[in-house]
């Protein structure tokens, strides 16, 4: 854009083409809102009143993420001296990054650096004046985005704030929701539980008892402080009562799991993304944690078995005939239980008699088949509701290969034949598991079901 004033616009039209950007963006008309947009880009150079406005659109998430992005450096850059505006730009930059996607790499557009680097000066200018509060709020928020490149400055401006203004829940609050993403999860239960506190004391919007709690329930759950999290869950209204490995347990709908080899809250700045991902199902225990119930297909470091923190707010849905499941981001690994796996190579008749087989095993052990169940979508249609993913997992398979978990106490002498028990029953069913084979000391039989392993993974 341009730096060069073209029209000085009124008030009036300022309020007018902020009413009617919203409007269209609100109702999904997303070209048009940013047609409205453009006399707004040329005019906030040289007109507060015009910046100010695409801050209010930007801040009501009216643009794409790269389209905010591009307009907030343009502001940056036109007001870098600017500490109100500037400190609103490093507010609204949550909307030039998607948080719902809670393990993505850190953003690369410049307009993060730039803030980061304008606010931290400025920071250090207004130390002990009226603005500093402002612009720490701005500072802490942009770092934040950032992954965990700027950690440090985000933590101290996070706690700067709760001494600048120790009555004020939404630092308090920020804080604790900083404290979630990093795993640290004592910190960030305590900063929740002020922040409730407070709650009712102030009357700002993004100021609620619900929020705080949410957080304060899933902190409390990743530190192990099964009671605290369990009193929050009651209070919330949930049926759930004290469960396995020491934490609340309902009665609630399996759930799918974006899990990350590389969560956010156990990675560095020097190892900042999340690795290998995959999304899987979840036997889920309470609102924020459960158990793996998919056998992983690649070396994510979590598997089958392990139990799982994930974030309250989903990622998206996916679509199952008539119901939605929602798929949350995995937050951290709370249990790892160290299933033995095996793979396998095998046939079937009809679908899904080898996955069926599970239903026979002791011990929690399972066949999971990855050839009817692993599907990949690109990252539009893996996010799009509307796609039914019941119909792309029943695609028919002849050959099928997949692994089994079985937890670590499991003999496999009696795992194998429990396996063959149950493929006896199932006519024209063949499963070939060499390396179970050679846990159950079968030499001979490992090396025929080796070879056999071979030929339908070639084929396959």
């Amino acid at each position: 854009m341009s730096n060069f004033p073209t029209e000085i616009l009124s008030s009036e039209r300022i309020a007018s083409l902020e009413q009617d950007i919203i409007e269209d963006a609100k109702a999904g008309r997303k070209d048009s809102a940013w047609q409205r947009l453009q006399p707004l880009r040329q005019a906030q150079h040289h007109q507060y009143e015009a910046a100010n406005s695409l801050l209010r659109i930007i801040g009501q998430r009216c643009l794409s993420i790269d389209g905010a992005a591009d307009v907030l450096l343009e502001i940056a850059q036109s007001h870098p001296q600017d500490t109100k505006i500037l400190a609103t730009v490093g507010e609204c930059l949550e909307a030039a990054h998607d948080i719902d996607e809670l393990n993505a790499p850190p953003p690369t557009h410049a307009v993060f650096h730039t803030v980061i680097e304008r606010l931290a000066a400025l920071a250090r200018e207004q130390a002990g004046l009226p603005q500093e509060e402002d612009t720490l709020r701005g500072l802490a928020t942009a770092a934040r985005m950032l992954a965990r490149q700027y950690d440090d400055i985000a933590e101290s401006s996070y706690r700067k704030l709760t001494e600048i203004n120790p009555r004020k829940g939404a630092h308090h609050y920020n804080l604790g929701l900083f404290f979630k993403t990093r795993g640290k999860f004592e910190e960030g239960m305590k900063s929740n539980q002020i922040a409730a506190s407070l709650a009712d004391k102030t009357i700002e919007a993004d100021e609620t008892i619900e929020a705080c709690e949410w957080n304060l329930g899933i902190c409390a759950t990743g530190s192990g402080n099964g009671s605290v999290a369990l009193d929050v869950w009651k209070q919330m209204g949930q049926e759930i009562e004290m469960g396995r490995f020491g934490l609340p347990e309902g009665s609630y709908p399996h759930a799918k799991v974006k899990v990350a080899q590389r969560p956010l809250a156990e990675r560095s700045a020097d190892l900042d993304d999340p690795g290998l991902e995959e999304t899987i199902w979840i036997e889920r225990l309470s609102p924020c944690h459960g158990i793996i119930r998919s056998v992983l297909y690649g070396e994510l470091g979590v598997d089958y078995g392990d139990v799982i923190l994930i974030d309250g707010a989903p990622i998206t849905y996916h679509t199952y005939g008539d119901k939605q499941v929602p798929v949350f981001p995995h937050l951290a690994t709370l249990v790892r239980r160290k299933y033995k796996r095996y793979d396998f190579a095998g046939t079937q008749h009809e679908p899904r008699q080898l996955a069926d087989a599970d239903i026979e095993l002791d011990g929690d052990s399972v066949v999971y088949p990855h050839s009817e169940y692993l599907r990949q979508f690109c990252a539009r249609c893996w996010r799009d509701p509307d796609v039914d993913h019941d119909q792309h997992e029943q695609v028919e398979r002849r050959i099928v290969v997949g692994r089994i978990a079985a937890a670590p106490d499991v003999d496999p002498v009696q795992l194998l034949d429990q396996i063959d028990k149950a493929l006896a029953r199932r006519s024209g069913c063949q499963l070939y598991v060499p390396d179970l084979c050679l846990a159950a000391g079968f030499q001979a039989r490992a090396s025929v079901e080796k070879r056999r392993f071979d030929l339908l993974t070639r084929n396959d």
